[in-house]
């Protein structure tokens, strides 16, 4: 086995392996390597640099012991079972994604447990399971975007080999998987980087700390870092793609951004692989060149997360309008959301005092991600509350349906399917006590505004993880099974007339609180108002789902906060 890591500023690097130690030769531009033949998997080392150490590798593919222990050895080329037929994931236009947590989506909170819950998504009509953070992070439980060892999957999720049979399990059930990664930032627990080379920069911060040194001197070796585990967990694992965090925070002031970079390598990866790979952006800044081609001044990605429908839904439905929310109000947000996807385009925002994103010309329905809830939306509130504790039942399914029916990519957040009940908090288990307190005086300060104080759940508290598990007996419930029951119906809805799924035509009035939304041969009728009314909609001759005669309709009467939907053959 050839052991590489990366020290550049290092006078002497040195192996220990089993407890035998290595010197290692220098390479160029940093690197240093030896050979040890016959190693044996989860054979135990780390390295030790200019004295200092030892420490745990880098790119370590195992953290058995936890991010401060020994790294294990893995030969990563033996997880794919590479016999089997090549799978390709459907392409994004007829996707819907399903976000998922490791630790709660089951009682065991494994990679092996979510197999046994595939065959729930394959009925749901799901295409592609969204999975958050797996990297390697401090503590047995959180969110994981404080992962420190970016190549290890996390050990009380289980083990390399169990998550790329994860893989393996999606791809037999006809799902694909995409990867939730973070390359802005690494946790302050665990983080040994800095012992091995230039990481990160002063120049910049990230709100998490000090930026990724993506553009300084001895940058190369860190972007290399980033696109090498990139690479691996879609050449290695067999994931179908990756979900980028916050890709806003990654500050890159080179000619070729590191996005573009990714994007080129990923797509030459692709070729080797024969088939489709995918690059998703987390980005709040309403920027419609992470999807555009590099040509044409972008960034090359597949798609984007588009927050503002969520937005627009939430404020409608809630009437919250605290931080964000300020930018928002009325049923002509969500409509604008609808038919455009950006809602600000460059007009002035409340919120942050100035002017904000541009115009979405050139992209596509299937570049842009859009959901109701996700692991932010929810997560972030002092009590995690789903949508589900916020608003009434009929408002729930009418916020689902606007999702499933839009032109754009559809997400569902964990138990969202079943109007699940159970709380999504933010939780960590850092073992510092000046770091547990440190978050939770932090989380105090966010939400002291909102007169919560001392009430807000301590998110080191083993209770705050034991409460957002999902409880899978909830969803036999007859209230949740109708939830189910119409979430489904939407999924096929949408997969049946996928094909019609062209340009949106929307109508709204404000005052009457009704919104109409058409795609193709589907029709979706909202009534938001407290009294049943009747709603002009588009001629045609439309059929009510699931069942009804066929009719020539110009009108319909909807009740009081209901959603009506209609079919046309």
């Amino acid at each position: 086995m050839n052991f590489r890591t990366w020290a550049p500023l290092a006078e002497e690097v040195e192996l220990i392996l089993n407890g035998t130690l290595h010197p290692m030769t220098r390479e160029e531009r940093g690197w240093w390597s030896t050979n040890i033949p016959d190693t044996v998997a989860g054979a135990r080392y780390r390295y030790r640099i200019d004295g200092r150490g030892p420490f745990p590798d880098p790119h370590s593919p195992s953290q058995p012991w936890g991010v401060h222990g020994d790294s294990a050895f893995v030969d990563l080329r033996g997880l794919r079972d590479r016999t089997q037929p090549v799978f390709r994931q459907v392409h994004l236009r007829d996707a819907v994604l399903y976000e998922l947590h490791i630790g709660t989506f089951t009682p065991s909170g494994t990679f092996s447990a979510v197999i046994e819950k595939l065959p729930h998504l394959v009925a749901l009509g799901i295409t592609h399971v969204e999975i958050m953070p797996v990297a390697a992070f401090p503590g047995n439980h959180g969110w994981g975007y404080d992962g420190v060892s970016l190549y290890a999957p996390h050990a009380a999720y289980g083990t390399p080999q169990d998550l790329a049979d994860l893989v393996a399990a999606c791809h037999a059930h006809g799902l694909a998987v995409l990867l939730d990664v973070v390359y802005n930032h690494l946790g302050p627990d665990g983080n040994y980087l800095p012992n091995f080379g230039p990481y990160f920069t002063q120049a910049t911060a990230t709100p998490w700390g000090a930026a990724v040194n993506l553009d300084g001197p001895h940058s190369d070796g860190v972007r290399e870092f980033i696109i090498d585990n990139a690479l691996m967990w879609l050449r290695d694992y067999g994931f179908d793609g990756l979900r980028l965090d916050a890709v806003h925070e990654l500050y890159d002031g080179r000619a070729v951004h590191i996005l573009e970079e990714l994007s080129a390598r990923v797509r030459l990866l692709e070729q080797e692989e024969n088939r489709p790979l995918v690059l998703i952006a987390e980005s709040n800044q309403n920027n419609p060149g992470l999807v555009h081609p590099p040509e044409r001044g972008g960034y090359g990605l597949d798609a984007h997360w588009a927050d503002e429908l969520h937005h627009a839904i939430h404020v409608y439905l809630t009437g919250e309008r605290r931080g964000y929310y300020a930018d928002f109000s009325g049923l002509g947000d969500i409509a604008r959301a609808l038919a455009a996807g950006y809602i600000y385009q460059g007009q002035f925002s409340p919120a942050r005092l100035r002017s904000h994103g541009r115009p979405p010309e050139g992209v596509e329905p299937h570049q842009m991600v859009v959901c109701c809830q996700n692991h932010d939306q929810t997560g972030n509130r002092a009590f995690g509350e789903r949508l589900t504790l916020l608003a009434s039942p009929d408002q729930v399914k009418a916020a689902m349906a606007m999702v499933l029916l839009s032109p754009w990519v559809p997400l569902l957040f964990q138990g969202e399917e079943w109007g699940a009940r159970t709380p999504f908090l933010f939780f960590s288990d850092h073992q510092s006590p000046e770091l547990r307190e440190k978050i939770r005086r932090s989380r105090y300060e966010e939400f002291k505004a909102f007169e919560w104080g001392a009430d807000i759940p301590d998110p080191s508290d083993p209770a705050s993880f034991e409460k957002s598990k999902l409880d899978w007996s909830e969803s036999r419930g007859e209230a949740h099974q109708e939830i189910l029951r119409w979430c489904r119906m939407l999924s096929q809805l949408r997969r049946r007339s996928r094909t019609d799924f062209t340009q949106p035509v929307v109508q709204w009035d404000e005052n009457g609180r009704w919104l109409t939304l058409r795609r193709g041969t589907v029709l979706a009728v909202f009534n938001f108002s407290e009294v049943g009314q009747v709603i002009p909609i588009p001629p045609g001759r439309w059929m009510p789902v699931p069942s009804g005669e066929q009719s020539i309709f110009r009108v319909v009467s909807v009740e009081s906060g209901r959603t009506t939907l209609f079919t046309m053959d």
